[in-house]
């Protein structure tokens, strides 16, 4: 299940997580995140128990978006031990984004 991922929780969720963390920064109004949304929830699935997938909400979470300098959305971060370990600007495909996690697992 995809988590979403506020100032509340992004420390406990993000920063403290023994696996890596992908993080889709994203918005409503943005038609490219609705169409990597499914992929997303894909690599949810795919990815349970290996690696933590959430979504950050730039409308709300405007302090994350800043913090990541978020410019463009989607924009797609892949974590490690807390650090940035990848960027990935767009929507892109299933093979792409699980081939980028896989490199961090």
């Amino acid at each position: 299940m995809v988590m979403t991922i506020t100032s509340d929780n992004f420390q406990k969720e993000v920063l403290n997580s023994d696996k890596p963390v992908l993080l889709d920064f994203w918005a409503v109004w943005c038609g490219p995140c609705r169409m990597v949304a499914p992929t997303i929830d894909k690599l949810s699935e795919s990815y349970a128990g290996r690696a933590v997938v959430g979504k950050i909400n730039v409308d709300e979470e405007s302090a994350l978006a800043e913090q990541f300098k978020v410019m463009s959305i989607p924009t797609i971060y892949i974590l490690k031990n807390g650090q940035v370990a990848e960027r990935l600007i767009g929507a892109r495909p299933y093979a792409e984004l699980a081939a980028a996690l896989e490199k961090h697992l």
